[in-house]
């Protein structure tokens, strides 16, 4: 996994233009998903739009006004890290969108990957990964839309 990190080029650009991975044609965030249930309910659920939130440019959907209330009252908790890019990816300096269907919980933060693969790397070096990913991401958030 070290390897994969030096070999990475240190300036790649951004496979995409948003902050946060939400579909460009309904806004939603992470595809719609709650994401609060992958601490609630252990996974992955889709939320309804009956409980939507609008937060940092894009639209939360959840499961119900609990799950929506702690997301407003903790967004920084329940929502995605690297604003739902492959941490894997961030860490080799790409902005490459998570796929809510493959998740990992770590240290109470949720993280969506890419690739089945990502996730195993993760799974296997989490610090490593983090480490090099949180040197990358305000340099990469910069390459993204504002």
């Amino acid at each position: 996994m070290i390897a994969l990190l030096a070999a990475a080029p240190s300036g790649s650009r951004a496979a995409t233009t948003e902050r946060i991975v939400a579909d460009r044609f309904t806004g939603l965030a992470i595809s719609g998903f709650d994401p609060v249930a992958y601490f609630t309910d252990g996974g992955p659920w889709l939320g309804d739009a009956a409980y939507e939130l609008s937060a940092a440019g894009v639209v939360w959907r959840f499961r119900n006004e609990g799950n929506r209330a702690s997301f407003a009252a903790h967004p920084e908790v329940y929502g995605p890290q690297f604003g739902g890019y492959d941490p894997v990816d961030v860490a080799r300096g790409v902005a490459y969108p998570g796929n809510p269907r493959l998740w990992l919980v770590v240290n109470q933060r949720l993280y969506l990957f890419g690739r089945e693969e990502s996730r195993d790397a993760f799974a296997a070096g989490s610090a490593a990964v983090l480490a090099e990913a949180r040197k990358r991401w305000t340099a990469l958030q910069s390459e993204l839309a504002r």
